[in-house]
């Protein structure tokens, strides 16, 4: 029987390797952002709302809300600076036919990834489909994007996804997080294949 001394530290321990899981998260995006501020279109990390990630996330009570108190999925996207208006530390990237962006995707855990996963690759062909008062740029998409993941990165490698919203494409590659471990297997495993699928479309 487990005394209530080692469901403590197993709770302790728990809770310390989460941190350490979102603070590696965190330095893996921040050093993507800084590498791709050096590339000829010098990309900016969006800012829907301040510096922070795009995620579903929920504080209810009911049952399939509390599964969303623990983030476990993730994202954050990158604009060449002439495509986007900062200002008070928000971003405002207007919707147009020529539109595309850099898309990053980190999955710790989902019950269809067996281990722990980074998306990356270009969104583009991004439509509005209704005038509507709360889509007025791409920041705002985010969050439908993580709220509707499963139906809209299905098929990573041919994304076309579309609502009563908007309408989007785009194309991902996949790699596991615990393969990237050094600053040269995030350029040649993420940032040169994004940037490829970036320039290609």
């Amino acid at each position: 029987m487990t005394n209530k001394s080692e469901i403590v530290l197993q709770n302790n321990l728990a809770f310390d390797f989460i941190e350490k899981l979102y603070l590696e998260s965190s330095y893996l995006i921040k050093e993507i952002a800084g590498l791709l501020s050096e590339e000829e279109e010098k990309f900016v990390i969006g800012r829907p709302a301040g510096y922070a990630i795009s995620s579903a996330s929920s504080r209810g009570l009911e049952p399939n809300n509390v599964k969303l108190w623990l983030l476990k999925k993730f994202s954050v996207f990158f604009i060449p600076e002439e495509k986007t208006e900062y200002k008070r530390g928000v971003h405002t990237t207007k919707i147009n036919k020529d539109l595309k962006v850099l898309y990053l995707r980190i999955v710790l855990n989902d019950k269809n990834v067996k281990e722990p996963t980074v998306y990356s690759g270009v969104l583009n062909n991004i439509e509005k489909k209704t005038e509507t008062s709360w889509i007025k740029k791409f920041e705002h998409i985010m969050s439908i994007l993580e709220y509707n993941d499963y139906k809209v990165f299905k098929d990573i490698k041919k994304i076309n996804y579309e609502n009563i919203y908007i309408k989007i494409k785009g194309e991902l590659i996949l790699n596991n997080l615990f393969d990237i471990n050094d600053s040269n297997e995030i350029l040649e495993k993420i940032i040169k294949p994004s940037l490829k699928l970036f320039r290609k479309h």
